[in-house]
């Protein structure tokens, strides 16, 4: 490059100079828009604090007196006192030195969650339970909707609806749910005052029933309740309010019995959650298959494959946060989680 540049200044053109040289054109010009790098500092600067006043600085800081004071503390203390022993940014930069700049407050150390993992290979094992909200007839009031639902059917094997939420509440539900419905092995809820309270883990303890909860504010923890609440509340026929608690609790009834029994859930290969939950979708699979064979027979052009469709296959097993494939093979539940 310094062969390029005397070749310019003793009048050489930049075409000719780039042929003698081989540095592109392109190149010269880009080195010359560049600025130079600063030149080196030969000397420190003159405000610098020398050795001996940074080790006094680090002294003072960390003294019985500042050790627990911050640099700004530190720094107008000294002042009334007619001190001035350097900048606050000075002081930060000797501490960062010395790596003595942290946090020294007191924080919240949150305990490690275990990762809820259940797994139900049939129904009546894993229920899962949660409150929503319905809108009442003025703003402000609402009402509690409790739902319980099996988690391997998406049966909603329980729907009261309260003017408040209370444990005595939830447990009545759940003795009945139980009483019509079966024990089941687990049940799973989010961490509520309702769900975490004493009189529900009282009555799940004494009918050896496995509590699990969800994480701290994650709801996917929960995916079926939560998942349920929005089929409900995004349905057309749901109301923008409820007149009375009697209305809510006529609707809840009539939405979970057509739920039941009608919405053909895609969870469930297309069957009804009545249909799994009372062993009748292994009869309709195989009705449903001979008219899909029926139809192929008659119209095979109509037909890219001999396969049923993947949207009405039937799960083996229903989960929250999937354990590993070894445990799916296992019949009976895994149940490892959070427990109450």
């Amino acid at each position: 490059m310094g062969a390029h540049d005397d070749l310019i200044v003793g009048g050489t053109t930049t075409r000719a100079a780039s042929a003698l040289t081989g540095i592109a054109r392109s190149t010269a010009a880009r080195r010359t828009a560049r600025p130079l790098p600063p030149a080196p500092r030969d000397a420190p600067p003159a405000n610098r604090l020398d050795c001996a006043e940074r080790a006094s600085g680090l002294a003072v800081l960390n003294s019985s007196e500042f050790v627990d004071s911050t640099p700004i503390q530190v720094f107008a203390t000294l002042l009334d006192r007619g001190v001035y022993l350097c900048s606050v940014s000075t002081m930060y930069r000797i501490l960062r030195d010395n790596a003595q700049v942290t946090e020294r407050r007191r924080q919240a150390r949150h305990p490690a969650r275990v990762v809820p993992e259940l797994v139900a290979t049939g129904p009546g094992q894993v229920y899962t339970w949660d409150i929503t909200k319905l809108p009442g007839p003025a703003k402000g009031v609402y009402y509690d909707a409790y739902v319980m639902i099996d988690i391997y059917s998406r049966y909603l094997v329980g729907v009261h609806v309260h003017a408040r939420e209370s444990g005595p509440l939830a447990k009545e539900m759940m003795r009945e749910v139980f009483g019509i419905h079966g024990i089941p092995k687990v049940v799973h809820a989010d961490r509520g005052t309702s769900m975490t309270s004493k009189s529900v883990a009282t009555l799940l303890s004494e009918l050896e029933v496995s509590r699990s909860h969800s994480r701290p504010k994650v709801s996917n923890d929960n995916p079926y309740s939560e998942a349920w609440f929005k089929t409900l509340k995004y349905a057309p026929v749901f109301p923008d309010r409820f007149g009375s608690l009697a209305d809510a609790r006529a609707f809840m009834d009539e939405f979970k019995d057509r739920y039941n029994h009608e919405h053909h859930h895609q969870g469930l290969g297309l069957h009804t959650p009545a249909d799994v939950h009372y062993g009748l979708a292994t009869a309709k699979a195989t009705g449903r298959t001979d008219v899909l064979s029926a139809a192929r027979a008659a119209h095979p052009e109509r037909f890219g494959t001999d396969h049923t469709p993947k949207i009405l296959a039937l799960l083996d097993a229903a989960w929250i946060n999937k354990p590993g494939s070894s445990e799916l093979s296992v019949g009976a539940p895994v149940v490892r989680g959070s427990w109450g």
